[in-house]
């Protein structure tokens, strides 16, 4: 263990400004992630003043922002009055506070002149006025002024190295009085309302000059076992370190069996120099073990970042504490799978014919609701022929007949056929029409004479139209779907003069029974036949 009086040499005695805490608090670290079993709080002791909580962010950006959580720092030994009610604790209260997660770890020294090389019968002395309660009332001021800053959690650690042969506060001299005094000291600060205070009793590593589990006061007065470890003897190696009697091993299995959780405040190089394997193994084991906090004693010949002399150690704590980070991403290459194109092989689009569905008209039909309508045909102009009345005698003779008139010719009556429009063919059946009756021409009467003539029948005049017209009558046809059937026009013969015969005794006139009664009985004529005598020349009468 290094000599104390370097600790103290370099704690500032005068008043610390309000600039150096307001310098500490700018230059906060920023918290990242920490990587795996980083939940040990770690730090490391800086100075014991403001100078001390302003270097903590530095080490944090020179480790890469790993968090620094613990905040260590020593009273000064030289006086009673620096101990009780030391100046420059303010510093350190607002740091504490910034965070809730933080620690602040305190040495307290347990006699004044801690470091005057005081001989071992007057430390027993003063071990003995401890034991009695003699400088309680130091101790009941600085709870007090704990408690006051907001530092009522704070972990003091009493008496620290009390196995060993330096310091005023040591054990050996008399370990009986020595553990009274230590429960007295702590009974009196936890009797300080608002006070949560955790002690932590911190042997050397080793025997040195008394074995530390016989300085041990007890476990209602202790709350940690912690344990200062440098890389010095006893112990060459770590190894050695680790199993030697009150050594790494047997710190950690003692705390074991009391329930107490485990501490390294003190830790570093010292005698060989520039030592990564020791920075490494150390490390090692506080990763182990889950200490409650550790913290490295960071000025030479012991600390790794404020000591330049010790390159290979910074450089192996560095690595081991600082966060990890994702390295820089290294893209895959990626190598493109050659794309072989499928040869596309058009599909021959064959055209579906699109057959037409045949629309089958239905054929409307309508049922006439009147016969259709037969093209009337203009009956032809039939001169009534008189019956002639025979003429009184103009001859000179008498009985002899005048000479026989000159025939009257009847003119042929001229019948137009109607033109009808032929409408498109239809598959309709036409009704058979009756052609209209022909009507014979009349018989002329024989010139010779009659006695007495005989009436002839009436024949009934034909239907002469009121305005006779030699252009045919436009006839109406009906709706094309029906079309009326072509209906001939039917031959009318034209009337030839009958020559009478000369001196003929039989006269015929034909008889018309009407259209209907004339199909059935056909055509009749009445004829008379008057006899005058053979070669007889006159008229009967």
């Amino acid at each position: 263990m290094p000599r104390p009086h370097r600790r103290l040499a370099s704690t500032c005695i005068g008043t610390v400004t309000a600039g150096l805490l307001a310098t500490g608090a700018a230059l906060a670290a920023p918290e990242r992630e920490q990587p795996k079993g980083s939940d040990v709080a770690m730090g490391a002791f800086l100075d014991s003043g403001p100078p001390g909580v302003a270097r903590i962010p530095q080490l944090s950006r020179w480790l890469g922002g790993k968090e620094i959580r613990v905040g260590h720092t020593y009273l000064p030994g030289d006086r009673w009055a620096r101990i009780e009610a030391p100046d420059f604790l303010e510093a350190w209260a607002q740091w504490r506070r910034a965070k809730a997660n933080r620690l602040f770890v305190l040495n307290v020294p347990m006699q004044q002149h801690n470091e005057d090389h005081v001989p071992d019968r007057q430390v027993a002395q003063l071990i003995r006025a401890g034991a009695e309660g003699e400088f309680d009332h130091h101790f009941q001021r600085l709870a007090e002024k704990l408690v006051d800053l907001g530092l009522p959690d704070t972990v003091i650690v009493l008496g620290w190295e009390m196995n060993g042969a330096t310091y005023t506060h040591r054990c050996a001299p008399d370990p009986q009085g020595w553990k009274e005094y230590w429960r007295r000291i702590v009974n009196t600060m936890r009797s300080v309302p608002g006070q949560d205070f955790k002690f932590d009793f911190a042997p050397n590593r080793g025997s040195d000059a008394i074995g530390w589990t016989k300085c041990y006061p007890g476990d209602d007065v202790v709350d940690i076992i912690g344990m200062d470890s440098y890389d010095q003897a006893p112990g060459r190696t770590f190894d050695e370190m680790v199993s030697q009697p009150y050594g790494l091993q047997q710190h950690v299995d003692f705390a074991k069996a009391h329930g107490k959780e485990i501490s390294y405040p003190e830790w570093g190089l010292f005698r060989h120099g520039d030592n990564p394997e020791y920075v490494q193994r150390m490390l090692k084991w506080i990763g182990q073990h889950k200490p409650l906090y550790h913290t490295i004693t960071d000025y030479c010949p012991h600390g790794v970042w404020q000591c330049k002399q010790n390159p290979r150690s910074a450089k192996a704590f560095r690595a081991a504490l600082a966060p990890e980070r994702p390295g820089p991403v290294i893209p895959t290459p990626v190598v493109p799978t050659p794309v072989i194109p499928t040869p596309v092989v058009p599909t021959p689009v064959v055209p579906t014919p699109v057959v037409p569905t045949p629309v089958v008209p239905t054929p409307h039909v309508p049922t006439p609701e009147i016969p259709v309508p037969t093209p009337a045909v203009p009956a032809p102009d039939v001169p009534v022929v008189p019956t002639p009345t025979p003429a009184p005698s103009t001859s000179p003779v008498p009985g002899v007949p005048d000479p026989a008139p000159e025939p009257v010719p009847v003119p042929s009556p001229a019948v137009p056929s109607p033109e009808v429009p032929a409408p498109d063919p239809v598959p309709v059946t036409p009704e058979p029409v009756e052609p209209s009756p022909q009507v014979p021409a009349p018989e002329s009467p024989s010139p010779e004479p009659v006695p007495e003539p005989v009436p002839s029948p009436a024949l009934p005049s034909p239907q002469t139209p009121a305005s006779p017209s030699p252009d045919p009558v436009p006839v109406p046809v009906p709706s094309p779907a029906v079309p009326s059937p072509v209906v001939p026009s039917p031959a009318v013969p034209t009337p030839e003069p009958v020559e009478p015969p000369a001196n003929s005794t039989e006269w015929c006139v034909p008889i018309n029974f009407g259209e209907w009664l004339s199909k059935l009985v056909g055509k009749q004529s009445v004829c008379v036949k008057i006899d005058w005598g053979k070669d007889s020349g006159f008229w009967p009468w």
